[in-house]
């Protein structure tokens, strides 16, 4: 039997820990990063949408279109979309979680602790309704530029693999997905590479989406 103040101990620290990570997250995501940076009247419109835990930005489908092709998707019709929701994350759960009932908390944990490899997931959209979970930020152009050149780099050579429908699509991606280096993570870090507003670190996705308007 495992001794009272071992027991305790075993419960408290994996608790604690979680309130740790909370705490810094939070602290991370306060911290701003281009400070400075204000919208200009006009330039290039993308999104950023958040599911209340995962964060993807949405970008005009023109110009992506020697990375991300029509035949790619299962329907290519899907592809007539003008837009191209895209988000970062670990391969074993982004490719085995089509919904939300087939959360695996081996696979969480897995990604967690660091996962061996990260995949791209590509919607082809329609152009979205910006409201409480879908932002719109305008860009400059050379702004723009900079997301772009951030984003096609988080893309590693390979074949597409197949999506959950005949919508979307997966691309190997480079990185390693863990608890420091989330989907939301890498959310703020393109926006921040395109020189927006933004949090230090963003691990949650409500620590990416209160910097923008």
């Amino acid at each position: 039997m495992i001794p009272s103040p071992l027991w305790r101990w075993a419960v408290a620290a994996p608790i604690g820990a979680l309130y740790l990570y909370g705490a810094a997250g939070l602290i991370g995501g306060a911290i701003p990063r281009n400070g400075a940076w204000q919208p200009p009247e006009r330039g290039v419109r993308v999104y950023v949408e958040d599911n209340g835990i995962h964060t993807g930005i949405i970008v005009p489908a023109a110009g992506w279109e020697d990375l991300i092709r029509p035949a790619d998707f299962g329907d290519p019709r899907y592809a007539r979309h003008g837009w191209r929701s895209i988000g970062w994350g670990d391969r074993d759960f982004y490719i085995g979680t089509p919904t939300w009932w087939d959360l695996n908390p081996v696979v969480v944990l897995k990604g967690a602790v660091g996962s061996g490899g990260s995949v791209m997931h590509v919607d082809a959209v329609p152009e979205p309704v910006a409201g409480p979970g879908v932002r719109a930020i305008t860009l400059r152009p050379d702004e723009y530029a900079r997301l772009t050149v951030f984003i096609r780099a988080s893309f590693a050579p390979g074949p597409p693999i197949k999506g959950y429908g005949s919508w979307d699509a997966f691309y190997p991606a480079t990185g390693r997905y863990s608890a420091l280096r989330t989907c939301n993570a890498w959310t703020g870090e393109a926006l921040t590479a395109a020189r927006v507003k933004m949090g230090a670190w963003t691990p949650f996705s409500a620590t990416v989406m209160w910097w923008l308007p």
